[in-house]
This record gives C-alpha cells, sequence and structure tokens, in this order.
C-alpha cells in the first residue's frame, strides 16, 4: 500500500524553528505522535550537508534519528561539557508552558536513576562517547537540537527535518494497542485460579518454594485457567489449540541463547557439503505464533483481504506450474526451474542449468509473499535490496524478482475475507527451573523485552542474527497477549542466583508446602490422603524446629503423589531421607535430628 501524505520540512536554526505545515510549530509539540519522520539532515555554514551515520543494524529513519544527527555532529562540544552542564542541558519539552526536561547522562543506569521510562535515546559515538538522556518521540528532541545549534553552531548552521502525516491506520497503531490490551485483560473475568489474576497483571511471575511443592503443577493449572478463561483447570482436557499456547521449557547449565532465541545450526547443502542455517529457538517461535494471533486481531478488513489475496496468488502460481519443467527467466535472460516447493519450510528449490558455477539454490517464499503484500512496485532489484534493508543484493533477489513479476503479470480477483476476524488470544510460557540456568546469557537483549513495561512495538529490539533475516528491518518484540511463568528452588546449591535486575522484571511468590495439598486429591482414596497429609505436616513442623532450616526446606506434596506406587516406608527411604540427609549434613547433632525427622514421619527403621 502506498503513502501519498504530502512531505513537509522544518528547518531548524539557533534563533528559529519554521516548519511549512502551519498546524504544527514548537508550541505544538505533543502533536508529534501524528506525524512521521522522513528525512533530517545537517546543513554548515558552507553548504555542506552532513547525514546521520547509522550503526549496525540501526533504522534509516526513526524516532532517534534527529537526536544521533545532533550529537553526531556536536559530540566532542557535549563531551566537554562539565558533569553539571550536562545535567542541566535542555532536552524535551512537552508544551509551551510546561517545565523543561533536562539531562545527559553517560549510562542507561544513570539516566533511570532520573527517570525510570523507557523513552530514551542513547548515543556510542565513534571516540567512545555514550550520551543517553530522554526522548519521549522524535519532536520532543527539536529544543536538543536548537540548543545545540546555539551553543556549539555558527549563525547560519541549520537542521533540516522532513515529515508527513501519519495515516488513520498508524495515528489508530497506540490506540489499538490499548484496545487490544484491555481485551486481554477484559476476557480474563472468567478466570478461576486466584494466581491467574497476578499473572495478567505483572505479565511475568515467579513461583519459589520447597522442594515438591507443585510449583510446575500450579504453574499448568494456571496456564489452562487463562488460555480456556476458567472453563478447565485440567491440561488434558483442553483444546490442541488451546495446547499450543501454552509451552514449557526447563532451564539447566548447559542451555543458552541458541536454544531459547536462535542460532546458527548445520545443515547439508543439496550438493553434499556442510553448511549453517538460522534457527528460531523455541522462545522466538512462541513469540512469532503469538504476535501473529495479536497482529491479526488488529488487522482491518482491507489489509486481510490484501494478505488473503497474496495467499491465492502464491497457491494459484504454484498450482500452475510444472515443477522440473517450466521454464523462467530473470531480468539478466538466465533460465531457471522451480523443481520442488516446501510449504512448512517456506522453500523454493530452483534448477539453473546455464549457470556452470551454482546451478541449485533455495529462495524464501516469504520473500516474494512480503514484496507481494507491500503493494510496491519492483522494477529493478535494487528496488528489492533497498526494500529488505540489505546494504547489497543477494543471489537470490533476481529470482525472486523473476517469480513476483510472473505472478503479477496474472491477473487475479482480490480475495474478500469474513468480518469476524481472527480473535485475541492470551499465551503462557513456563519456564521450570528458571535458575539453573544462566538467564542474561540465555535471554539477550530480550531481557529488554521482557519487561512489563516494555512489551509491544514501542519495546523492540534487534537480536544477534538480524542481519540474516529476510527483512533487516523487522525487529523483536513481545506482545501483550504474552505471559511468563517461572518456578524456582533458591534453595539449591548448584543453581545461578537470580540477579537484581532480573527480579525487577519478575513478581515473585512463594509457595508453602500447605498451599499445594489439593493436589493430593489426585491419590483418589480419601483415608491415603488424609494419612500423606498427615504425615507430611507432622515431618513440616520438626523442619521447622531445626535452627538451620525454615520453610524452604519443608516437603511438597508432590512428594507424596508417588504413593500411587510406593507405599509410605519406600517413599521415605527412596526420596524424602535421601533429601533430609543432604539438608542438614554437616549440621551439629545431625543424628538426633534424622531420628526426630523419622520418628514425625512414622518410619520405624535406621534411626529408632
Amino acid at each position: 500500500m502506498s503513502i501519498n501524505q504530502e512531505i513537509f520540512k522544518m528547518t531548524i536554526t539557533a534563533d528559529n524553528i519554521v516548519s511549512t505545515d502551519d498546524r504544527f510549530t514548537i508550541d505544538d509539540l505533543s502533536l508529534g505522535d501524528n506525524y512521521k519522520p522522513i528525512n533530517v539532515y545537517y546543513q554548515n555554514n558552507f553548504g555542506e550537508i552532513i547525514v546521520r551515520k547509522r550503526s549496525s543494524n540501526e533504522r534509516t529513519i526513526s524516532n532517534q534519528t534527529l537526536p544521533r544527527l545532533v550529537c553526531q555532529i556536536f559530540e566532542k562540544n557535549i563531551e566537554n561539557l562539565s558533569v553539571e552542564e550536562k545535567l542541566e542541558f535542555p532536552i524535551c519539552k512537552y508544551y509551551p508552558y510546561s517545565e523543561v526536561i533536562k539531562g545527559i547522562y553517560s549510562t542507561e543506569g544513570e539516566f533511570r536513576e532520573y527517570r525510570n521510562s523507557m523513552e530514551f535515546t542513547v548515543y556510542k559515538g565513534e571516540g567512545g562517547a555514550q550520551f543517553v538522556f530522554y526522548s519521549w518521540n522524535v519532536f520532543s528532541t527539536i529544543i536538543f537540537a536548537k540548543e545545540c545549534l546555539k551553543r556549539f553552531g555558527n549563525s547560519k548552521d541549520r537542521i533540516v527535518f522532513e515529515y508527513r502525516e501519519k495515516t488513520e491506520e498508524e495515528k489508530n497503531q497506540n490506540t489499538n494497542e490499548k484496545s487490544v490490551k484491555d481485551n486481554i485483560e477484559d476476557t480474563a473475568i472468567g478466570c478461576k485460579n486466584p494466581y491467574s489474576k497476578m499473572l495478567l497483571e505483572s505479565k511475568n511471575i515467579i513461583f519459589r518454594g520447597a522442594p515438591g511443592t507443585g510449583k510446575s503443577y500450579v504453574a499448568r493449572q494456571i496456564a489452562t485457567d487463562i488460555v480456556s478463561n476458567g472453563s478447565e483447570n485440567d491440561y488434558s482436557k483442553l483444546t490442541e489449540e488451546q495446547k499450543n499456547q501454552i509451552e514449557f521449557v526447563q532451564f539447566h547449565p548447559s542451555y543458552d541463547y541458541s536454544d531459547f532465541v536462535e542460532g546458527l545450526r548445520p545443515k547439508i547443502n543439496e550438493d553434499g557439503t556442510m553448511g549453517f542455517e538460522l534457527h528460531d529457538g523455541i522462545f522466538k517461535r512462541f513469540v512469532d505464533i503469538a504476535r501473529r494471533n495479536f497482529e491479526d486481531s488488529k488487522k482491518s478488513k482491507a489489509i486481510l483481504e490484501q494478505e488473503v489475496s497474496v495467499q491465492a496468488e502464491l497457491k494459484n502460481f504454484f498450482d500452475n506450474i510444472e515443477y522440473g519443467e517450466t521454464t523462467f527467466k530473470t531480468i539478466t535472460g538466465n533460465k531457471f526451474i522451480i523443481t520442488d516447493v516446501d510449504e512448512v519450510k517456506k522453500r523454493i528449490y530452483i534448477d539453473i542449468p546455464g549457470n556452470k558455477t551454482i546451478n541449485k539454490l533455495i529462495l524464501n517464499i516469504d520473500e516474494i509473499r512480503l514484496m507481494l503484500e507491500s503493494g510496491s512496485e519492483f522494477n529493478k532489484i535494487s528496488d528489492i535490496t533497498s526494500f529488505f534493508g540489505k546494504q547489497f543484493a543477494t543471489q537470490g533477489y533476481s529470482y525472486d524478482f523473476a517469480i513476483f513479476k510472473e505472478i503479477k503479470s496474472k491477473r487475479f480477483k482480490p480475495s474478500s475475507v469474513d468480518e469476524n476476524k481472527e480473535k485475541l488470544k492470551k499465551y503462557v510460557f513456563i519456564i521450570d527451573e528458571i535458575n539453573r540456568g544462566e538467564v542474561s546469557k540465555i535471554l539477550g537483549e530480550l531481557f529488554f523485552t521482557i519487561d512489563p513495561g516494555y512489551r509491544g512495538i514501542s519495546g523492540s529490539v534487534t537480536t544477534q542474527y538480524s542481519n540474516m533475516h529476510t527483512n533487516q528491518h523487522d525487529k523483536f518484540y513481545i506482545p501483550e497477549n504474552i505471559y511468563i511463568i517461572g518456578t524456582m528452588n533458591d534453595i539449591d546449591r548448584s543453581v545461578e542466583s537470580i540477579d537484581f535486575a532480573m527480579r525487577r522484571r519478575f513478581r515473585f511468590i512463594e509457595i508453602r508446602a500447605k498451599d499445594t495439598q489439593n493436589m493430593l486429591d489426585l491419590l483418589e482414596d480419601d483415608a491415603l490422603k488424609d494419612e500423606a497429609i498427615a504425615r507430611m505436616d507432622r515431618l513440616n513442623e520438626e523442619i521447622l524446629k531445626v535452627e538451620d532450616l525454615n520453610e524452604n526446606y519443608q516437603i511438597g506434596a508432590s512428594y507424596f503423589l508417588k504413593l500411587k506406587i510406593l507405599d509410605f516406608d519406600e517413599l521415605w527411604t527412596d526420596y524424602i531421607r535421601p533429601l533430609l540427609k543432604e539438608y542438614i549434613h554437616g549440621l551439629y547433632g545431625e543424628y538426633d535430628i534424622m531420628k526426630r525427622f523419622e520418628t514425625a514421619y512414622g518410619y520405624i527403621g535406621l534411626y529408632s
């Protein structure tokens, strides 16, 4: 869909700010959310034009381009300011009569001590300097640009800022995200588990407690309750579609970023050689599913019809070619044949008979799909390169271009869609034993995105392998409809501790042994259940009497579920006694303590 909005120009000098759009001035910065930046450049006293030197994976134009360009031009001047001058430097202003927000900081941590907000800009200079300051949209930092020109520039220096009015769809994006959030909370009304509301409010929770307290059991119950909107608490009774809204993973010491987010995996090429391909980790795959649901639930009928039409066009194209027979030509006249299509892996396999060097190639269906969905015109290979944000064209773009042109040459009636568009769903990701892995290493840059305050597009980050993505402009974000549950046993000596930054992103809930005794309903035999609870309570009371132990060392109900196949004595000797001996190893009076435990449990044996 092409955008034909009028382009406006704002010229910033040391003395004045003038715009060709008389509706939007320095006195109306609060209207900035209605406008989208297109281009920005600095023009010096001699007419020389300087543009922003983008860092790796930095978007061409974003809300941070203007302040970063200003920092680029005046880096040395800003760096040479005293600490006091930096803290008093004008940065942002909301309204004509509002207080000017000030402060340039060297680290994000220093900035957050001043203002704990996600709206900030980071500039990293070639000389090593780093500036962090508040920025709620690109227009708010016009004040910063003007002040730098005034203090450090020459009389004819100027910054030219080009922008357009946002489309109605773009204007409504934030509103839509809020309505989505409200919708999620509204659908939680039916949830019955008391912990469900906690998770829906907090986005992330960690259950901590003694071994066997049923933390994982509770986590699965909550997930079941949430995805079914209170209609089920038994995971096994969920539909397959609902089960796909829940994912479970267990952290361990060797678990890493490539398992969780993305990484390179070896593969065998068509010619038998070994290569590597980018592989999405379990969390990224799960988020992508939730994200598609989140985005599809907001899409207008027109957009949905466009996507459905593209899918129909692709299907029609592949259905009407003879694999291994139908010949196509690139723009340079190279002939190629489509030999096979893998819709699951999104691959198109082609043979290039006239190419002696590489006669086989694999194309990505999603590249062609994105080109078709964009509604853009592609007249040359460089248009594709620009569209995907690549510096250089890949070998496959020539063949993408040929297939794209072939599809577009076929007249195709746009598809219609039912008004009943996809409904917003909730997705729950469970991380068992979250502190058994090196969390900061596993999460990488996602450490930022899981923060409840950074959900949605505004909290997007660039992943480590983004340069290998089909569209390098795509960033990763966690949508509002994802909820994360972690479980941990923080008395286990073999696990990693959760640092303060991580703790700040999760709500911690302690699960005590008594809290989950209802698990023992699964024993079905009431007499057996009553006896199990009685022994469990006596033993846990005795544990609390040991000076160096507390509730975190009590025995949970899940141990007693083993009574389905064991008797009480077997449960004690094979499971509970070894654990208790580990607890008190090295304590004074170890033998006497174990004797008291044995008596409380009701076992007659070694210490009796």
